[in-house]
Protein backbone atom coordinates (compact mmCIF):
# COMPACT_ATOMS: atom_id res chain seq x y z
CA UNK A 1 0.00 0.00 0.00
CA UNK A 2 2.68 2.10 0.62
CA UNK A 3 4.40 1.82 -2.43
CA UNK A 4 1.69 2.20 -4.17
CA UNK A 5 0.80 5.72 -2.42
CA UNK A 6 4.11 6.88 -3.21
CA UNK A 7 4.05 5.44 -6.81
CA UNK A 8 0.17 7.18 -7.35
CA UNK A 9 1.93 10.80 -5.59
CA UNK A 10 4.95 10.40 -8.12
CA UNK A 11 3.13 10.07 -11.17
CA UNK A 12 0.38 12.57 -10.44
CA UNK A 13 3.30 15.04 -9.70
CA UNK A 14 5.11 13.92 -12.91
CA UNK A 15 2.53 14.38 -15.24
CA UNK A 16 1.32 18.16 -13.76
CA UNK A 17 4.64 19.34 -14.03
CA UNK A 18 4.91 17.91 -17.52
CA UNK A 19 1.69 19.33 -19.29
CA UNK A 20 2.21 22.48 -17.40
CA UNK A 21 -0.47 22.18 -14.62
CA UNK A 22 2.59 22.71 -12.35
CA UNK A 23 4.03 26.28 -13.93
CA UNK A 24 8.30 26.52 -14.31
CA UNK A 25 9.34 28.45 -11.78
CA UNK A 26 6.66 27.50 -8.97
CA UNK A 27 7.03 26.21 -5.64
CA UNK A 28 6.58 22.98 -4.36
CA UNK A 29 4.98 23.84 -0.84
CA UNK A 30 5.36 20.75 1.02
CA UNK A 31 2.34 21.42 3.03
CA UNK A 32 0.10 22.18 0.26
CA UNK A 33 0.64 19.10 -1.17
CA UNK A 34 0.61 16.96 1.66
CA UNK A 35 -2.86 18.18 1.98
CA UNK A 36 -3.76 17.65 -1.40
CA UNK A 37 -3.11 13.94 -1.44
CA UNK A 38 -3.78 13.18 1.82
CA UNK A 39 -0.56 12.20 2.93
CA UNK A 40 2.19 13.26 5.72
CA UNK A 41 5.02 15.64 4.46
CA UNK A 42 7.60 12.45 4.46
CA UNK A 43 6.28 10.98 1.68
CA UNK A 44 5.95 14.26 -0.15
CA UNK A 45 9.70 15.13 0.46
CA UNK A 46 10.46 11.90 -0.73
CA UNK A 47 8.68 12.54 -4.07
CA UNK A 48 10.44 15.61 -5.00
CA UNK A 49 13.74 14.11 -4.10
CA UNK A 50 12.82 11.63 -7.10
CA UNK A 51 11.84 14.35 -9.20
CA UNK A 52 15.45 16.34 -8.82
CA UNK A 53 17.19 13.39 -9.18
CA UNK A 54 15.17 13.25 -12.78
CA UNK A 55 15.52 17.44 -13.09
CA UNK A 56 12.15 18.31 -12.88
CA UNK A 57 12.59 19.65 -9.96
CA UNK A 58 14.92 22.27 -8.18
CA UNK A 59 16.11 21.71 -4.40
CA UNK A 60 17.37 24.74 -3.30
CA UNK A 61 18.63 25.79 0.34
CA UNK A 62 16.25 25.66 3.69
CA UNK A 63 14.34 22.68 1.39
CA UNK A 64 12.47 24.84 -0.68
CA UNK A 65 11.47 23.62 -4.04
CA UNK A 66 10.56 24.71 -7.59
CA UNK A 67 9.99 23.19 -10.71
CA UNK A 68 12.73 23.78 -12.79
CA UNK A 69 12.53 24.90 -16.56
CA UNK A 70 13.53 22.80 -19.16
CA UNK A 71 13.54 23.57 -22.59
CA UNK A 72 12.84 22.03 -26.21
CA UNK A 73 16.05 22.05 -27.37
CA UNK A 74 17.93 20.84 -23.86
CA UNK A 75 15.67 18.19 -24.08
CA UNK A 76 15.99 17.40 -27.75
CA UNK A 77 19.45 17.20 -27.01
CA UNK A 78 19.21 14.67 -24.02
CA UNK A 79 16.95 12.55 -26.12
CA UNK A 80 19.96 12.11 -28.79
CA UNK A 81 22.39 11.28 -26.15
CA UNK A 82 19.96 8.75 -24.89
CA UNK A 83 19.83 7.56 -28.16
CA UNK A 84 23.92 7.27 -28.49
CA UNK A 85 23.97 5.35 -24.81
CA UNK A 86 21.42 2.80 -25.79
CA UNK A 87 22.67 2.04 -29.50
CA UNK A 88 26.04 1.36 -27.72
CA UNK A 89 24.44 -1.08 -24.82
CA UNK A 90 22.34 -2.83 -27.71
CA UNK A 91 26.16 -3.71 -29.71
CA UNK A 92 27.60 -4.70 -26.70
CA UNK A 93 24.92 -6.86 -25.80
CA UNK A 94 24.19 -8.39 -29.24
CA UNK A 95 27.80 -9.60 -28.75
CA UNK A 96 27.98 -11.07 -24.93
CA UNK A 97 23.71 -11.92 -24.61
CA UNK A 98 23.41 -15.08 -22.81
CA UNK A 99 20.33 -17.15 -23.23
CA UNK A 100 19.29 -16.69 -19.84
CA UNK A 101 18.92 -12.95 -20.50
CA UNK A 102 17.33 -13.10 -24.31
CA UNK A 103 14.90 -15.06 -22.51
CA UNK A 104 14.62 -12.25 -19.90
CA UNK A 105 14.27 -9.96 -22.71
CA UNK A 106 11.36 -11.81 -23.92
CA UNK A 107 9.42 -12.24 -20.57
CA UNK A 108 10.14 -8.47 -20.34
CA UNK A 109 8.38 -7.48 -24.38
CA UNK A 110 5.59 -10.19 -23.63
CA UNK A 111 5.09 -8.09 -20.30
CA UNK A 112 4.61 -4.95 -22.56
CA UNK A 113 2.29 -7.27 -24.65
CA UNK A 114 -0.13 -7.81 -22.53
CA UNK A 115 0.21 -4.38 -21.19
CA UNK A 116 -0.66 -2.53 -24.73
CA UNK A 117 -3.46 -5.40 -25.23
CA UNK A 118 -5.50 -3.80 -22.56
CA UNK A 119 -4.29 -0.14 -23.53
CA UNK A 120 -2.85 0.51 -20.23
CA UNK A 121 -0.64 3.43 -21.11
CA UNK A 122 1.20 3.22 -17.20
CA UNK A 123 1.16 -0.41 -16.82
CA UNK A 124 3.05 -0.46 -20.33
CA UNK A 125 5.41 2.58 -19.07
CA UNK A 126 6.57 0.79 -16.32
CA UNK A 127 7.27 -3.02 -18.32
CA UNK A 128 8.82 -0.34 -20.90
CA UNK A 129 11.24 0.72 -18.33
CA UNK A 130 12.05 -3.07 -17.38
CA UNK A 131 12.67 -4.41 -20.91
CA UNK A 132 15.24 -1.25 -21.20
CA UNK A 133 17.19 -1.81 -18.13
CA UNK A 134 17.60 -5.40 -19.12
CA UNK A 135 19.21 -4.42 -22.22
CA UNK A 136 21.59 -2.86 -20.04
CA UNK A 137 22.40 -5.06 -17.57
CA UNK A 138 23.07 -6.98 -20.87
CA UNK A 139 25.58 -5.34 -22.41
CA UNK A 140 28.26 -6.33 -19.64
CA UNK A 141 29.92 -3.07 -19.30
CA UNK A 142 28.67 -1.85 -16.20
CA UNK A 143 30.04 1.74 -16.50
CA UNK A 144 28.20 2.41 -19.35
CA UNK A 145 24.95 0.75 -18.16
CA UNK A 146 24.83 3.19 -15.11
CA UNK A 147 25.36 6.04 -17.55
CA UNK A 148 22.17 4.94 -19.35
CA UNK A 149 20.21 4.75 -16.25
CA UNK A 150 21.11 7.82 -14.71
CA UNK A 151 19.85 9.67 -18.34
CA UNK A 152 16.90 7.08 -18.77
CA UNK A 153 15.81 8.08 -15.03
CA UNK A 154 16.03 11.88 -15.80
CA UNK A 155 13.50 11.34 -19.20
CA UNK A 156 11.31 8.89 -17.65
CA UNK A 157 8.52 11.34 -17.16
CA UNK A 158 8.84 12.19 -21.07
CA UNK A 159 9.51 8.91 -22.16
CA UNK A 160 5.72 8.01 -20.16
CA UNK A 161 4.34 11.05 -21.76
CA UNK A 162 5.48 10.28 -25.36
CA UNK A 163 3.38 7.36 -25.08
CA UNK A 164 0.29 9.04 -25.13
CA UNK A 165 0.95 9.97 -28.59
CA UNK A 166 -1.41 8.34 -30.96
CA UNK A 167 -0.49 4.42 -32.01
CA UNK A 168 2.75 5.03 -29.93
CA UNK A 169 2.16 1.97 -27.62
CA UNK A 170 1.53 -0.22 -30.24
CA UNK A 171 4.94 1.19 -32.26
CA UNK A 172 6.79 0.79 -29.41
CA UNK A 173 6.13 -2.71 -28.91
CA UNK A 174 6.65 -3.54 -32.51
CA UNK A 175 10.35 -2.03 -32.30
CA UNK A 176 11.02 -3.90 -29.18
CA UNK A 177 10.73 -7.10 -30.72
CA UNK A 178 12.63 -6.21 -34.09
CA UNK A 179 15.74 -4.99 -31.17
CA UNK A 180 15.03 -8.79 -29.46
CA UNK A 181 15.63 -10.03 -33.29
CA UNK A 182 18.41 -8.35 -33.78
CA UNK A 183 19.95 -9.24 -30.17
CA UNK A 184 19.09 -12.62 -30.32
CA UNK A 185 20.97 -12.97 -34.08
CA UNK A 186 24.00 -11.72 -32.45
CA UNK A 187 23.68 -9.10 -34.86
CA UNK A 188 25.42 -5.47 -33.11
CA UNK A 189 25.12 -3.08 -36.10
CA UNK A 190 20.97 -4.09 -36.42
CA UNK A 191 20.94 -3.93 -32.54
CA UNK A 192 22.66 -0.74 -32.37
CA UNK A 193 20.64 1.06 -35.50
CA UNK A 194 17.33 -0.29 -34.28
CA UNK A 195 18.13 0.78 -30.57
CA UNK A 196 18.77 4.26 -31.76
CA UNK A 197 15.31 4.50 -33.95
CA UNK A 198 13.36 3.14 -31.12
CA UNK A 199 14.75 6.16 -29.07
CA UNK A 200 14.80 8.96 -31.49
CA UNK A 201 11.69 8.27 -32.48
CA UNK A 202 10.68 8.96 -29.00
CA UNK A 203 12.11 12.14 -29.26
CA UNK A 204 10.14 13.21 -32.68
CA UNK A 205 7.14 11.95 -31.16
CA UNK A 206 7.48 13.98 -28.00
CA UNK A 207 7.64 16.90 -30.45
CA UNK A 208 4.12 15.96 -31.26
CA UNK A 209 2.72 15.41 -27.71
CA UNK A 210 4.27 18.86 -27.22
CA UNK A 211 1.74 20.27 -29.73
CA UNK A 212 -1.19 18.39 -28.23
CA UNK A 213 -0.27 18.82 -24.56
CA UNK A 214 -3.19 22.14 -24.62
CA UNK A 215 -6.05 19.32 -25.16
CA UNK A 216 -4.14 16.72 -22.79
CA UNK A 217 -4.51 19.69 -20.10
CA UNK A 218 -7.83 20.31 -20.85
CA UNK A 219 -9.21 16.71 -20.58
CA UNK A 220 -7.59 16.21 -17.33
CA UNK A 221 -7.10 19.58 -16.00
Amino acid sequence: MIERTATRLLDALEQDIVIGRIAPGQKLDEVTLAERFGVSRTPIREALFELSASGLVELRPRRSAVVASLGANRLFEMFEVMAELEGMCGRLAARRLTDTQRDALVEACEACARAAGKGDVDDYYYENERFHHRIYDSCGNSFLAEEAVKLHRRLKPYRRLQLRVRNRMQASLAEHWTIIEALGAGDPEAAEARLKAHITVQGERFSDLIASLPRLQARQG
